[in-house]
C-alpha cells in the first residue's frame, strides 16, 4: 500500500481574496510554479493552475476585468481533495474520473484537516506504473494470483499471530501428459480455468488463493470449515473438465499419451487433488513444517483416481 501523501509535494497557498494581480506576480516571479492552492479556511480549498489562470486572464477583457478582483473568481473551487492515507491506485481512479477540463489538474492532499501538499498527474501516473510493476513481480503472470513471495509472507504473518487456519494444497493429477498431448496453449487455458474455479469457489473475503507455479495452487482459510468449499471445487471442476478434451477422449474418459517411460498408454482425464492441513492447537512451529505435511498428504491424495480431498484420518472423494 502506497499512500498518496507519500508522494505529495509542498505548494504555495493563498487566500480566496488574494487579487489576480498578486497571483500574476507570483507566477511571474517563479516560472516553475504551476499552480496555487486557494484557501479560505481549513475546510475550504480551491486550485488555480498557471494554464487556467492565463487562459482566463488572456481573454480580450480578462486583465481589465479580473486584475484587481479576488482569484477565487478564476479558481476551481471544487478540486479533487483526498486524505493523506488514500491509496495511490484509488486516487488515480478518482483523478481519471474527473471532467475532461480538470483531468490534468493537480490533486490536493489533506492531512489532519490541513492542506499537506499536491500531487501532479505526471507523478501520479509514474507512481501508479511503478506500483503495478512491483505488483506484477509478485503475481503469477498466467493466472494473476499471488505467487510464492506473497504466499510465504501470508504464512509468516499467520504464524506470527498464532492464528488457527486451514491450509489447502491443490494439485492437478496427470496434467503433464495432458500438456504433452494437447500442447502448452491448451495447458495454459487449463491452468487459467483451474484458477478461475478456485476464485469462484473461494470467493469469500476470508479466503486467500495463491499459485505456487505449474499446476500447484494453495488456499488458506482463517477457519476450519473447508468441506463445503472442497466439494464445490470438485463438482465445478469435474463438470467443466469436458471442455478441455475432444469428444472422443471425454467419452472414453481416457486420452492416449506417453507415460514417464516414453510408452503410449491410456491416461485418465485430469482430476484435482486437495490436501488439507489444519493448524489447530498450534500443531506446527513454522511454515516449513506446515508445507512439508501438506506435501506428504498430497502424495497420499494423488494415489486415488479421480478428484478428491484428503485430511487425516479420513479420505473423502
Amino acid at each position: 500500500m502506497t499512500y498518496i501523501g507519500e508522494i505529495a509535494q509542498e505548494i504555495m497557498c493563498v487566500s480566496f481574496d488574494t487579487t489576480c494581480e498578486k497571483v500574476d506576480m507570483l507566477f511571474q516571479e517563479d516560472p516553475k510554479l504551476q499552480g496555487l492552492v486557494v484557501t479560505e479556511d481549513e475546510l475550504s480549498a480551491g486550485l488555480i493552475t498557471r494554464t487556467n489562470f492565463y487562459q482566463k486572464m488572456g481573454t480580450r477583457y480578462g486583465y481589465n476585468l479580473f486584475l484587481k478582483r479576488p482569484v477565487k473568481l478564476l479558481a476551481n473551487n471544487s478540486p479533487l481533495i483526498v486524505d493523506y492515507f488514500t491509496s495511490v491506485i484509488e486516487v488515480s481512479k478518482q483523478a481519471m474520473g474527473r471532467r475532461d477540463e480538470e483531468v490534468y489538474d493537480d490533486v490536493i492532499v489533506r492531512k489532519d484537516n490541513a492542506i499537506y501538499g499536491v500531487v501532479s498527474i505526471k507523478e501520479l501516473l509514474l507512481k501508479g506504473a511503478d506500483i503495478q510493476a512491483n505488483v506484477a513481480r509478485y503475481l503469477n503472470p498466467l493466472t494473476l494470483l499471488p505467487g510464492n513471495y506473497i504466499i510465504d509472507e501470508k504464512l509468516k504473518n499467520l504464524f506470527r499471530h498464532s492464528s488457527n487456519f486451514t491450509f489447502l494444497y491443490i494439485d492437478l493429477d496427470r496434467f503433464k501428459p495432458y500438456n504433452d498431448l494437447y500442447g502448452f496453449r491448451k495447458g495454459d487455458e487449463f491452468l487459467q480455468f483451474t484458477a478461475t474455479t478456485l476464485k469462484e469457489c473461494f470467493s469469500a473475503p476470508d479466503c486467500f488463493i495463491g499459485h505456487v507455479g505449474g499446476d500447484d495452487f494453495v488456499v488458506i482459510l482463517n477457519h476450519f470449515d473447508f468441506e463445503n468449499y472442497c466439494q464445490d471445487v470438485i463438482k465445478t471442476f469435474d463438470n467443466k473438465v469436458q471442455y478441455f478434451y475432444s469428444k472422443e477422449h471425454y467419452a472414453q474418459k481416457t486420452a492416449y499419451g506417453e507415460n514417464r517411460f516414453g510408452k503410449m498408454e491410456a491416461i485418465p482425464l485430469v482430476s484435482i487433488s486437495i490436501a488439507i492441513v489444519k493448524n489447530d492447537y498450534d500443531r506446527f512451529r513454522n511454515a516449513e513444517e506446515l508445507v512439508a505435511e501438506a506435501t506428504r498428504l498430497k502424495k497420499i491424495c494423488k494415489v486415488k483416481s479421480g478428484s478428491c480431498y484428503y485430511i487425516e484420518p479420513s479420505f473423502v472423494s
